[in-house]
């Protein structure tokens, strides 16, 4: 078997590969990235020496560097490769819509041309939107409300109608907040922990009382595998936690966890415009082919916190020169 996975050198990508890599043996992974700055090749130093591993530098909207790393063919393709980060999609819509609708595009193009027998979009619970009550299940109505969300469900938009269309071989997967090591330190939980490592205050849109469910990046990873492996083609499954926590709930565990301060520590700061205050989805789908996460929420977490006391050397570069720009446009007006 021979994959194409776009995105690998971020962080649910890399970690998806190294799963598939360690429990696959007969399967070899083409990675192609664009390498932006949340693409890092530390991410897979451990395995880019493997002869069933092949990294190749390029961007899912060009359609020759697509055709490209396919090569001779793979068997599946699996999309990782995704502008993600809200506050950024706040500051930069286009950058979204170039890379998660026409790179979307461009990459079920070319299932279509080399005959791929599966496709598999990583998206997101956000595409749901905003949800007071319940959870969401995968056939209900898409209501983004932030420029991420919305980039990401038009690329959902776009695989199914190809489904529906050309009955190109298509899933996808709609994960919630996933945490765990290799992830860039602009999302919550590795910029909270590297800066009270460093002794740094934290920044709390708002009153912190938005709530996620957190999903740990190895049960994430393998939801996606078991998904490619056995879900039913054109079909949604979503892969949740169902460890819904506040803000400020992870916010104290965090704290803790670095022996830190809250009231030293904790910095609120003016609230994300259109700031989603629940999300919550209904994973029976995708336990009923054989997923469930296996990570317990403070296990995941203490391990995470750890990781990255562990691997300062992996995450103080990463803090410099863009980030510590990008940084000052987010937070410093707030």
């Amino acid at each position: 078997m021979r994959w194409l996975v776009t995105g690998g050198l971020g962080f649910i990508g890399s970690n998806f590969i190294r799963l598939a890599l360690r429990e696959r043996p007969g399967l070899s992974i083409v990675n192609l990235d664009a390498m932006t700055y949340a693409g890092n090749p530390a991410n897979l130093r451990d395995v880019e020496t493997s002869p069933r591993y092949r990294f190749v530098k390029g961007d899912i909207g060009d359609p020759a560097a697509v055709d490209a790393a396919i090569g001779d063919g793979v068997d599946a393709i699996v999309n990782f490769a995704a502008e993600t980060h809200v506050d950024r999609s706040i500051l930069d819509p286009e950058a979204f819509l170039r890379t998660d609708i026409l790179g979307t595009h461009v990459l079920l193009e070319a299932v279509r041309k080399h005959d791929v027998a599966r496709y598999l979009q990583v998206s997101t619970d956000e595409v749901y939107g905003d949800v007071s009550e319940g959870e969401s299940r995968e056939d209900d109505p898409l209501r983004p409300r932030s420029p991420y969300s919305a980039s990401k469900a038009g690329g959902d938009m776009q695989v199914l109608a190809y489904w529906t269309t050309f009955g190109t071989p298509v899933l996808v997967t709609r994960g919630s907040n996933t945490y765990g090591p290799y992830q860039y330190p602009e999302k919550l939980i590795p910029l909270f922990v590297s800066n009270l490592i460093d002794d740094q205050p934290v920044p709390v849109y708002g009153d912190g009382l938005q709530i996620r469910d957190w999903l740990h990046v190895d049960d994430h990873a393998r939801g996606i595998l078991h998904v490619l492996e056995h879900g039913a083609l054109g079909e949604i499954y979503n892969v949740g936690g169902g460890n819904p926590r506040t803000n400020m709930e992870i916010t104290q565990l965090l704290v803790d966890g670095c022996g830190r301060s809250m009231q030293a520590h904790v910095r609120h700061v003016e609230d994300r415009a259109g700031h989603d205050r629940r999300y919550a989805i209904d994973t029976a789908k995708a336990r009923a082919i054989g997923w469930a996460p296996v990570v317990p929420f403070e296990d995941g977490l203490r391990a995470t916190i750890a990781w990255y006391q562990a691997n300062e050397a992996w995450w103080r570069p990463l803090k410099s020169g863009e980030f510590l720009d990008y940084y000052k446009r987010q937070y410093a007006h707030r």
